[in-house]
This record gives C-alpha cells, structure tokens and sequence, in this order.
C-alpha cells in the first residue's frame, strides 16, 4: 500500500532565497505533506533545499499540466523570480486546467526615495536604448540577457552574474562573478572602482541585491531601471510568513 498517496503534494517553484527559506519552513510546519523543488536550471550552482529536487522545463503548460496529474499535486507554491514571467504564467494557466491550488509569493517591488534618479523602463531592449552615448554602466543582468546589451559599441559595460553567459562580453568591457553583496559600502567601492556612471537593474525586490540601489543613491547615480512584467492575477502572498500562513488554512480546509 501506498502510505503516502493520501498525503498532500506540493510543488514548489524554487530559484529564490525565499524558496530556500520556505523549503525548511514547509517540512517543519507542515511535516505530513510531500514536498518537491523544481529549479528551471538556469544556473548550474543550485542551493541543496533538503527535499526532493527536479531540475529543467516542464514542457510548457502541456508538461506541466502532466506532471501535476501524474505527481497529484494539490497546491503550486510559485516562488520564483518577479521576472520569471514564463514559468509564472504557465504555472498559472495549469494550475487553472487541472484545477490545483496556486500561491504566488509575490515580494514587494522596491520603492523609488526622494533622492533616488530612477527612470523606469519596460524591459531590458529598452534599457538598453536609454544608456547615455560613453556612459559606463553596471548592468545587473542574468547570463541570457546581457548579449541584449553588446550592440551598444558606444558604451562600456560592467557586468555582474553568477555564471559567465554563452557569448563573451565586448573586450572593453568587464566581468564580476558574484552574487550581489549585501553591503552599499561594498557596492560604492566597486562603483568607483569601475568608474560607474549609471546601474541598470530589474525591479526584483527583496533585501538579497537591494545594496546597488542604496549605493546609486550615495553617490547620486541614474537607475535604469526595468519594471516588473505583468502576471495573471492570482492568490498572492509577500512574504514567507504569508505563504506558510495561507497553506495552513489550505490544507486545513
């Protein structure tokens, strides 16, 4: 027999510090319920969340919508990233078709401060066109999304990530592999050392690389700054707290 057909099966949508976060929180609330993390792999260096873990695509919203039936998932915890916008999205439209609970841990997006010099864009093309001509910017962009910024010949770019991207960056420009500090002071010293005169990032929200904005603000840099894309609206939640809170009224009703 099957002990654990009955029990609840959630899926959890990781590839964030608050997925890492909820991963233990959920087994120690909630220790009946059968816990899977799926990464989407776009990074080769992935935390160990102690729970069973896949790592790659679904297949889109037919794939998931298979796993879901196979797997019998009760409820779709999506913690991915603000701009992981694909995989929200299909996780939204399957949790719909098979009728699957879906919670979305929606971080607070980061509120411009009287002295921040932001200028919102609506993707990462457009912040690329907004680069001045001979400015240097830092540019907070993953690993497929910086090649958007190589045709700019006219501007010198320092990019950060945690893996090298596929293509190499122009030979004028600079490569930092690292995750965000958590320090401004760490921040301003890196700005100053590359020359930095505007930071292009995306509105992700959070503490985890929130330091860039404080640095910008210091040292009164612009913030291209890439707004968040549009979501189907759905149960939502801003913290970790909140997930755990909105999962036991789920599984206790």
């Amino acid at each position: 027999m099957d002990l654990t057909a009955d029990q609840p099966q959630i899926l959890l949508l990781a590839g964030t510090v608050e997925a890492r976060v909820l991963a233990k929180k959920i087994l120690e609330r909630f220790p009946t319920v059968r816990l899977t993390a799926s990464f989407a792999g776009a990074v080769k260096d992935l935390p160990d969340l102690g729970v069973p873990t896949r790592i790659g695509g679904f297949g889109g919203i037919e794939g998931l919508c298979q796993y879901l039936q196979t797997e019998k998932v009760s409820l779709i915890i999506d913690a991915t990233h603000p701009f992981a916008a694909q995989m929200s999205r299909n996780a939204f439209h399957a949790a719909e078709r098979e009728d699957v609970a879906i919670l979305r841990l929606e971080r607070p997006a980061w509120q411009q401060a009287p002295n921040d010099l932001w200028h919102p864009v609506a993707s990462m093309d457009d912040a690329a066109d907004a680069i001045p001509d001979g400015a240097h910017a830092f540019l907070a962009a993953g690993r497929k999304e910086i090649a958007t910024f190589y045709r700019r010949g006219d501007i010198i770019g320092t990019a950060r990530m945690i893996e090298p991207p596929p293509a190499p960056l122009p030979d004028h420009w600079s490569l930092v592999l690292s995750r965000p500090p958590q320090s401004a002071e760490e921040e301003v010293e890196l700005f100053q050392e590359k020359g930095i005169t505007h930071v292009v990032t995306k509105n992700s929200g959070g503490t985890r690389a929130y330091a860039k904005i404080e640095a910008a603000r210091q040292m009164q840099l612009p913030v291209i700054i890439v707004d968040r894309p549009e979501l189907p609206s759905t149960d939502t939640a801003a913290t970790v707290n909140d997930v755990l809170d909105w999962t036991d009224k789920f599984l206790n009703t």
